[in-house]
């Protein structure tokens, strides 16, 4: 598959989406980043605003499996996993499979459950397998976990912990439409729900080659060096109790790929870094107490700090490189 077929299939994609959901390309482009990079997406915003439409519109734009989990306290591993029953007839044990054994699946308040109940997810989500009565079963592909939370609610929720927000790509917030984008949705909505409509226009086979192609685009040393300042400046800001993981730096590399193919180029630069970077570093940082209540965002706006603080590298040579 070549990077403009890669593109192509992103277009495709986004467009399809936006049958059903108005006014988040950049949202629909990060799921895409982290389907074809094998990432994750952590949806977290207020209630209403399209977090559980935007995972069924994507699944159902691609000619996957699909499954949907609502998250509550009594969830257990096992619900998830699957379990090995008695079968009366054959006279043997059966497996049978949970929800985890699928293309993409929607972890819906995934806060709700229980923290063993999270951790076995998220297990899954980085080994790409799981073990039932010590026997290990390979997870299909692609393989993609879209979990959503609501923030403003703390009763009779387990908040992720900072361990386990670092398996997740990206971690998004929705927004509120605009009074124009909220008119399209009304008029969208009034008489049908289009996502019942809505129509596969990708495959997993289609996904899974582009999944083996993305990491071939290039990076030139002074960009992987402009990229690990970036990070090395989090572990040292003041502002800063724990900063981003190699895990971080690496998920920010392969996100900068993918986004550099759907800008049409074959090379990353920093303005793909710098597009990254807030979604994929910002819930990574564990802050200081004095700056974690300043408002939701202050991860992303410490990164947006740092960003312009940074030396970002000539993109003269860097052609000039990718070009020879």
């Amino acid at each position: 598959m070549t990077y403009e077929h890669i593109r192509s299939l992103a277009e495709r994609i986004r467009t399809n989406v936006n049958q059903v959901i108005i006014g988040k390309e950049e949202i629909i482009d990060l799921l895409f980043i982290a389907l074809i990079t094998s990432g994750h997406v952590l949806l977290e915003d207020v209630p209403g605003t399209g977090k559980t439409m935007l995972a069924k519109a994507m699944a159902r734009s691609l000619d996957c499996s699909f499954k949907r989990v609502q998250f509550t306290p009594d969830l257990l591993p096992s619900d998830l996993s699957g379990i090995h029953y008695y079968d009366q007839k054959s006279s043997e044990f059966v497996f049978r499979a949970g929800p985890l054994f699928t293309n993409i699946l929607l972890a819906d308040e995934i806060n709700r459950a229980t923290p063993r109940t999270q951790s076995s997810l998220l297990e899954c989500m980085e080994e790409r397998q799981v073990s039932i009565d010590g026997e290990t079963h390979r997870l299909a592909r692609p393989f993609l976990v879209i979990a959503t939370q609501n923030p403003i609610e703390s009763q009779g929720t387990f908040p992720l912990p900072e361990a386990q927000l670092d398996r997740f790509l990206f971690k998004v917030r929705m927004g509120y439409p605009t009074q124009e984008e909220g008119l399209a949705i009304l008029r969208r909505f009034k008489e049908s729900n289009p996502l019942e409509e809505l129509q596969p226009v990708a495959n997993a086979e289609q996904i899974i080659e582009a999944q083996e192609t993305y990491a071939k685009v290039s990076v030139h040393d002074d960009v992987l060096r402009y990229l690990l300042t970036i990070v090395e400046r989090t572990r040292s800001h003041d502002d800063v109790m724990i900063g981003v993981s190699p895990r971080g730096s690496q998920a920010l590399l392969r996100a900068s790929q993918v986004h550099a193919i759907l800008r049409g180029r074959d090379y990353v630069t920093p303005d793909d870094i710098k597009a990254m970077a807030k979604p994929v570093l910002a819930h990574r940082l564990v802050l200081r107490s004095a700056l974690r209540y300043e408002g939701q965002d202050s991860g992303g706006r410490l990164i947006d700090a740092i960003l312009q603080e940074t030396t970002v590298p000539s993109e003269e040579h860097l052609l000039k490189d990718s070009q020879g």
